[in-house]
């Protein structure tokens, strides 16, 4: 299992200083329908928006 994920986006209320994500557990979804075959057909499903 991955010890650092990485995370640009920093409207997540899970980004962390020096674009580390502090959630618990990570959740990617194919977002096609279909087998993915790179990561813009895949979505973070972990993603929660800073209040």
């Amino acid at each position: 299992m991955a010890k650092d994920v990485l995370c640009e986006v920093n409207s997540c209320k899970y980004w962390a200083a020096g674009n580390q994500c502090n959630a618990s557990s990570i959740y990617v979804v194919n977002n096609r329908g279909k087998q993915a075959h790179n990561s813009e057909e895949t979505d973070c499903k972990t993603f929660e928006p800073k209040i």
